[in-house]
C-alpha cells in the first residue's frame, strides 16, 4: 500500500494538490491527478496533504519574513507500509512499519546555504513534529 500527494504553492499560498489513485491495485496505475475537493483523498492522503500544506506555509512565511527569494515550494509526500522481510517470531502478513517520505523542492534564486537552511526549517512544521514525536489520542463518546 502506497500513496503520494504532491503540493505546489507560491508565496500567495494557494495550494495545487495532485494525488495518486489510492484505489488502484497496481502501483504503476497510480498516476497523479489534480485534487479539487477534500473528499477525493483517502485518510492517508489527507494526512499527507496536511503535512505538505503546513510545511509549505512555514517555508513561505519564513521566506517572506526574512526576505528570501522563494518563489515556489513543491512537496512530494509519500505514505507506505513497509512489510518485514525477515521476522522469525511474527506473522509476516501483519508486521510492517509505516513510513512517510517527503521530497522538498525549493524554486527561486536561492544560494546553497539558504536552500539548506530552508530544508532544515521544513522539519519544524507542527504537523511534522507531531508525527515524528508521536501523540496520544483519546476518544470519548459524547452523552446526548
Amino acid at each position: 500500500m502506497a500513496e503520494t500527494v504532491v503540493l505546489k504553492t507560491g508565496p500567495e499560498l494557494i495550494p495545487e494538490f495532485l494525488a495518486s489513485d489510492h484505489e488502484a491495485a497496481e502501483p504503476e496505475l497510480r498516476e497523479l491527478h489534480p485534487i479539487h475537493a477534500i473528499h477525493e483523498l483517502s485518510p492517508y492522503g489527507l494526512l499527507l496533504a496536511g503535512l505538505a500544506e503546513c510545511t509549505a506555509i512555514l517555508l513561505h512565511t519564513y521566506a517572506r519574513n526574512h526576505n528570501v527569494p522563494l518563489l515556489r515550494v513543491e512537496l512530494r509526500m509519500t505514505y507506505a507500509r513497509v512489510f518485514a522481510t525477515d521476522c522469525q517470531d511474527c506473522d509476516q502478513s501483519q508486521t510492517y512499519t509505516e513510513r512517510i517520505g517527503a521530497e522538498v523542492g525549493l524554486v527561486g534564486d536561492l544560494p546553497p546555504a539558504e536552500r539548506n537552511k530552508l530544508f532544515l526549517i521544513a522539519r519544524h512544521c507542527p504537523v511534522h513534529k507531531i508525527l515524528h514525536d508521536g501523540i496520544q489520542t483519546e476518544f470519548v463518546l459524547r452523552q446526548d
